[in-house]
């Protein structure tokens, strides 16, 4: 009788500790499947990480490439102007008209413009170029507006207290009125 437990404490022993191998092996398998997950999980922040390091600097490289307009401080402010009319083809401007208006050379983050009042009230905005010693200004009215008015100004900026020029009108591409343009410097800034 012995015997047979012997036997079957022997028999035993070498099954049972064969389980525990391959539970161990499931559970090694577990975690190696486990950790393979977490390295893509971290493969995948890296990557992100490093796309965003590259946009980080991509951004500050932009930022230190982007030139603000101004205008020179010759022309920056307030200008008193004054435009006569020389030429018309259109029936709203007389050769002689005079006109007088506030000019305001004016910037900001994006761009360079000049705002015209009259009587203080805003009557328009310029875009504005400004090449070598001669500036550019341009306006158009918006599609919805009853006339088509398309305004050009140039003026030399090689005077210093009185900058002159020539301002072109053209109403609904039928006329045409030419003005000189001559600004000096606002005494209030």
């Amino acid at each position: 009788m012995i015997s047979k437990y012997t036997m079957a404490l022997l028999f035993l022993s070498l099954i049972l500790p064969g389980c525990k191998d391959e539970q161990r092996e499931k559970q090694l398998v577990d975690r190696e499947n486990a950790l393979a997950e977490r390295e893509k999980t971290f493969a995948i922040k890296e990557a992100d990480y490093h796309s965003l390091i590259r946009m980080r600097d991509s951004l500050a490289t932009v930022r230190d490439t982007v030139i603000l307009k101004t205008w020179p401080i010759s022309v920056d402010g307030l200008w008193n102007a004054r435009l006569v009319c020389r030429e018309s083809s259109c029936t709203e401007y007389v050769v002689g008209d005079v006109r007088s208006d506030n000019w305001e050379f004016a910037s900001d983050s994006t761009n360079i413009f000049t705002r015209v009042y009259s009587k203080e009230k805003l009557v328009r905005i310029y875009s504005a170029n400004l090449s070598g010693s001669t500036i550019e200004l341009q306006f158009a009215t918006d599609s919805t507006s009853q006339k088509k008015v398309n305004i050009n100004v140039r003026i030399d900026t090689t005077g210093t207290a009185t900058l002159k020029g020539e301002q072109i009108v053209v109403i609904d591409d039928k006329c045409r009125a030419k003005f000189s343009v001559e600004l000096t410097r606002s005494k209030i800034q």
